[in-house]
């Protein structure tokens, strides 16, 4: 598959997360684990009969750890979900492209380049539209937005290590073993938080059965394979676009409202998105995507 056209179809399949997140109605700890799980039971027969689970020491490893720095992106983006409002919250997780193009210079010294920065600043622009500029001013450092802040920084990491192993191993094989360490860790956490893991209505076990399919098995199987292919860069930016997408799924399918500044935001952080796609040709002067 083109890899642009996989990433489209990852970010289209994770922007169903918080609809099915707020359909399930289960905590939403219970609801990162059973979503994460629920994917890897589904993953694991296939990669097994296939022998996509055989992998050297050193990218089991890194594996391990991409499957661990999954589980604390979604933990302390769910902490904060209970400390601010979840629009402050989505907007400060999605700032993982600034760290992913600090952490390339700084560490890779790889530069993003100049398209980079100018589409990464429109589009949190666009987000801020989104969410009010008047949240964002009278925003305080408070335990909820440190939680945002730490899940941004760990989406950062995600994105990094799993450009970095996606080169070395095959994608079902990432999945497999960072999926099964991500659901031990979410499902540790599950028990020190006492959460509720198994008595829930059909229709919130369906909600998480379509959370584990549609979310993280079909959308993060097609992002992986866009990241293996394209930038790192332009995979954190392009995802800042499933934030749009679900608001648009929460109007068609939960009847909330959609104004005239949500819809002038999501066309600014598409075209913040777009911006970051663009590559100068060696001659001409004109513009590719």
């Amino acid at each position: 598959m083109n890899p642009k056209l996989s990433l489209v179809i990852g970010i289209i399949c994770i922007s169903f997360s918080p609809i099915f997140v707020r359909l399930a109605g289960t905590p939403p700890i219970t609801s990162a684990f059973y979503r994460v799980f629920i994917a890897w039971l589904l993953l694991a027969p296939y990669c097994i009969i296939k022998g996509y689970v055989k992998i050297g020491l050193n990218n089991l490893l890194i594996a391990i750890l991409a499957g661990l720095i999954f589980g604390c992106d979604i933990y302390f983006w769910n902490i904060s979900l209970f400390q601010i409002a979840a629009t402050l919250s989505t907007l400060i997780a999605n700032l993982a492209p600034l760290w992913v193009g600090l952490i390339s210079f700084l560490i890779f010294r790889k530069n993003a380049g100049l398209f980079f920065w100018i589409g990464t600043v429109v589009a949190i622009s666009g987000m801020i539209v989104l969410v009010g500029y008047h949240s964002v001013i009278n925003l305080h450092l408070s335990e909820g937005v440190i939680m945002a802040l730490l899940a941004s920084f760990f989406y950062a990491l995600y994105i990094l290590v799993s450009k970095g192993i996606l080169g070395k191993i095959a994608t079902l094989t990432f999945m497999f073993y960072s999926m099964f360490a991500a659901s031990i860790f979410l499902l540790i956490v599950c028990g020190f938080q006492h959460s509720n893991l198994m008595h829930f209505s059909v229709n919130s076990w369906l909600n998480l059965l379509g959370m584990g399919i549609i979310c993280q098995l079909f959308g993060w199987l097609t992002i992986s394979h866009g990241l293996r292919h394209l930038p790192s860069t332009k995979v954190s930016v392009a995802l800042l676009s499933q934030t749009v997408i679900a608001g648009f799924w929460a109007y068609l399918l939960l009847n909330e409202k959609l104004g005239i500044t949500e819809l002038i935001g999501s066309v600014i952080v598409l075209f913040g998105i777009a911006i970051t796609f663009l590559k100068p040709k060696p001659l001409g002067g004109k513009f590719n995507i």
